[in-house]
């Protein structure tokens, strides 16, 4: 067994641990009494104790049911106390426990549990119509919450007899490092989702590399809030709990993050680029609204104060000094505290491109945003920056353990512990995407500078040529536009083979709210702010604005606004956020149409005269 696939975390008694379970069982005894999980406010609480307590109740329950070794477990929640005592419990069984996004079709249901090939899902009352219209081999259905006809309730298996000759104890030890933690399912951009087969191994592998970058233990505290479907949150929540104690939080509406936490004060968080985009026009949005003037000019000379600040950091010339200091004593302390954020000792973003003003707004905060890079077929985080090297544009460096290189295209390759089994029952994709060697063919080209450190351009199939011949990232571009205003929510460039670039752009709604309760207009709905001639002037100054930052050709000549808003799970963006391109290409094909017409209609906004 090689050092990356096991653990020893100083909390724990010193003994390595190679899979899940091993780590979960050493980690209960070191602060039984202390809260592993909690809801917000603390209405449900659960120890280290009676976490283990009812794994083993539930895993008793579930072997009952004649789960075993290698059996698969499909999981179909929100983000409640319920996933880490079910997900763990089938992990002691040596049992292969995999989420589903709760926006799952019928449709998508039936051939997500056709390729697993589970018998028992445990899910939710409000999930139940989904999964029963889907066509499955389901045998056993079980709720955790509460009562439901042709369904078991999770208080139920939890008080069945285990099957004779039991042994709980000696089902977690025979887990081995290559045996299969948990599948995650891609969010099908361009197809079908894949199985990707993730083992103990991978996921004690990412621990470890992460564990020589960040220190965490029992006094830190994270938020599940992102899908368990999502290879973040199973390994910065669920993994994160059972090998190294941190206490999780969990919020079942994502939209109530902002709420959830000055309820928890996190120490670790982690967050899409949405959710840092969110916050910051969250705050941009009270200090539009402040009525003292004197308050006013204060918050604005502070927030001046930390991007002076950020921007001498980044460059290699200190950190602000004590203007800064008088700033941040005046009001980004005070920010930080109201927002919940002033304790974190670690905040990441991930799963997306961030736009690197983004990134430079919250470290004038005084909160350094560290950006990862990663795949589900890489176990999450391969590379990132760290708090001694800050370099914002790029993902930062390999993590321990992972090597990387460029193909001849400039495609990123990676390699290590972290990667993949492999794609279930697709022999001939994982073949395609790792080769004899071990290089796995992330689908990303990128650059890596004199000092390691990896830059993402784009995805390898979603770089646009325009008819002239020119390569462009779209994404560059997208994120030029979003930097520039809080208002604009998503931005799809257009220009694969087009004379120039333009874009549909789509309003973030709580920015449209806001601008709507300025205008009056506290009534009106997304269509009719879409069209409102001040939105869109608004609009058109960011896109101006965005374009300063993009070469000639790269810039957005012309775009409209699309009247509705674009939800994760939709026609338009995969649940982590990521733009579906070629739906949006067929659903949104006239008004594209339009942005290419000699003369066209008035809601497109020509910017080339």
């Amino acid at each position: 067994m090689t050092a990356a696939e096991t653990i020893t975390f100083p909390h724990q008694t010193g003994v390595a641990v190679a899979t899940l379970p091993a780590a979960f069982q050493q980690t209960v005894t070191v602060r039984p009494d202390a809260v592993a999980i909690r809801t917000v406010g603390g209405l449900q609480e659960i120890t280290w104790t009676e976490y283990a307590a009812r794994v083993e109740a539930i895993a008793g329950g579930l072997a009952a049911l004649g789960v075993k070794r290698g059996d698969t477990v499909g999981i179909m929640l929100t983000n409640r106390p319920e996933f880490h005592l079910v997900d763990a419990a089938a992990l002691h069984l040596g049992a292969v426990p995999f989420s589903i996004y709760n926006t799952s079709s019928p449709q998508q249901i039936e051939y997500l549990f056709g390729n697993a090939e589970n018998s028992v899902v445990v899910t939710e009352q409000v999930f139940l119509p989904a999964i029963t219209a889907a066509a499955t081999g389901v045998s056993t259905t079980i709720v955790v919450d509460g009562v439901a006809t042709g369904a078991l309730s999770l208080a139920d298996l939890e008080q069945s007899p285990p099957p004779a000759g039991f042994d709980f104890t000696a089902a977690w030890q025979a887990v081995e490092p290559e045996d299969l933690a948990t599948l995650i399912y891609t969010s099908g951009t361009t197809g079908p989702p894949k199985g990707v087969e993730i083992t103990h191994r991978n996921i004690v592998a990412e621990m470890t590399a992460l564990a020589e970058i960040v220190q965490a233990g029992f006094d830190d505290r994270a938020i599940s809030y992102l899908p368990a479907a999502h290879i973040a949150d199973r390994v910065s929540s669920h993994a994160a709990n059972m090998m190294r104690g941190i206490q999780i939080t969990t919020v079942p509406d994502p939209r109530e993050i902002a709420a959830a936490l000055p309820d928890v004060h996190p120490t670790f968080f982690f967050g899409v680029p949405r959710v840092w985009q969110k916050i910051r026009a969250g705050i941009e949005a009270k200090l539009a609204e402040e009525s003292s003037p004197v308050k006013k000019a204060l918050a604005d000379w502070a927030f001046r104060a930390g991007a002076s600040a950020a921007q001498a950091q980044i460059d290699g010339k200190g950190s602000g000094g004590l203007t800064h200091g008088l700033a941040d004593r005046l009001v980004l302390h005070k920010v930080r505290s109201a927002l919940g954020l002033d304790q974190v000792s670690f905040a990441g973003s991930g799963a997306a491109a961030i736009p690197p003003e983004v990134l430079k707004f919250f470290l004038g905060l005084g909160i350094p945003v560290l950006e990862v890079w990663g795949m589900s077929e890489t176990t999450g985080v391969s590379t990132m920056t760290t708090s001694d090297n800050l370099r914002i544009g790029t993902v930062g460096k390999p993590v321990r353990g992972m090597e990387v290189r460029l193909a001849d295209d400039g495609e990123l390759l990676v390699r290590g512990p972290v990667v993949m089994r492999g794609y279930r029952k697709q022999p001939d994709k994982t073949a395609e995407t790792i080769d004899a060697d071990g290089w796995l063919s992330t689908g990303d080209i990128a650059t890596i500078d004199g000092d390691g450190n990896v830059t993402i351009v784009d995805r390898k199939k979603e770089l646009m040529i325009n008819e002239s011949g020119k390569n462009m990232s779209p994404t560059n571009i997208e994120n030029a536009m979003k930097a520039a205003s809080s208002l604009i929510g998503q931005v799809a460039a257009i220009g694969d083979g087009r004379p120039y670039v333009s874009a549909l752009v789509v309003l973030d709604p709580d920015a449209a709210a806001a601008r709507a309760k300025r205008l009056d207009l506290s009534g009106a709905d997304l269509t009719e702010l879409s069209s409102h001639p001040d939105v869109v002037d608004e609009v058109a100054v960011a896109i101006r604005a965005g374009n300063r930052s993009l070469s000639r050709v790269e810039q957005v000549k012309r775009f409209t606004i699309v009247p509705t808003a674009w939800d994760p799970g939709g026609d338009e963006l995969t649940p982590t956020m990521k733009l579906r391109r070629k739906p949006i290409a067929t659903k949104y094909a006239s008004e594209i149409g339009e942005l290419y017409e000699a003369q066209p209609g008035r809601s497109v906004v020509d910017l080339r005269s």
